[in-house]
């Protein structure tokens, strides 16, 4: 247990090294809730948009800081640091579960500030739903990193894995209902609000919404969108552990 409190431990300090990174999303999440959703509020007709756009804008960036785990693993291939982590007195499933849990840890970790000032706009009427919405929100930042790490090291191609990324946020986020309620996206297109029907981050963006006390926005009840996240969950994580440790070799990386 200490061996992977240790891997950790390195993740989370490997990713606040990113200062530019971290300081470039939190201008773009409060650019995003400040000038765009107040734009986008009197354009929606949807009833307070601005509400239900700034519950939606936290759910992107907890999936997009998750998913940067897979880019440290490219980078550390890159810069011969695989070979020592390799060397090190650790296991490769030690190494692989500290991996996962660091990835999801310090993603939601980053994150819980910037919530903190979407509900201090938007209020909290449930403390019980917020907590549990908490912990939901927990497990798909666990299984976003497990998701990234099973793309990573099934690719091992940076260039590659840049492009699929690109190709699989543009299409996750906006094929969910973080952006825009599931009844206006089925009266647009049926074909994507089915798509959406079945995407993490409508499930994610749902218990967020729930637990801020925005219920009437929610497209599935909370025991559903929290069975759908532990199964996401248990999914990749799990998956993302077996990749890793498999997979995991010096040299050969594209």
């Amino acid at each position: 247990m200490r061996k992977i409190l240790l891997v950790i431990e390195r993740d989370l300090k490997t990713f606040l090294n990113h200062k530019i990174l971290l300081l470039m999303r939190a201008l773009w999440f409060i650019a995003q809730i400040l000038l765009f959703g107040l734009i986008a509020s009197r354009m929606v007709v949807v009833p307070n948009y601005f509400e239900y756009y700034a519950a939606g804008v936290t759910i992107i960036i907890l999936y997009s800081t998750a998913v940067y785990i897979g880019y440290d693993i490219y980078e550390e291939a890159e810069h011969g640091i695989v070979e020592y982590l390799l060397s090190l007195p650790i296991s490769r499933k030690e190494l692989a579960i500290g991996r996962s849990i660091g990835g999801g840890l310090r993603s939601f970790i980053y994150v819980a500030p910037l919530m903190g000032i979407v509900l201090a706009l938007l209020g909290v009427s449930n403390p019980l739903h917020l907590l549990v919405a908490f912990f939901s929100l927990f497990l798909f930042s666990f299984g976003v990193a497990g998701m990234s790490m099973t793309l990573a090291m099934g690719i091992k191609s940076a260039d590659k894995f840049d492009i699929l990324m690109g190709v699989l946020d543009a299409l996750i986020v906006r094929l969910s209902t973080v952006m825009y309620p599931q009844i206006f996206i089925q009266q647009t297109n049926p074909f994507y609000a089915s798509i959406a029907n079945f995407n993490p981050l409508t499930f994610a963006s749902d218990l967020f919404r729930w637990g801020a006390g925005l219920e009437q926005y929610i497209t599935f009840s909370p025991l559903v969108s929290i069975m759908a996240i532990i199964l996401f969950f248990s999914t990749f994580t799990f998956i993302g552990v077996v990749f890793y440790e498999r997979k995991l070799e010096g040299g050969g990386w594209e």
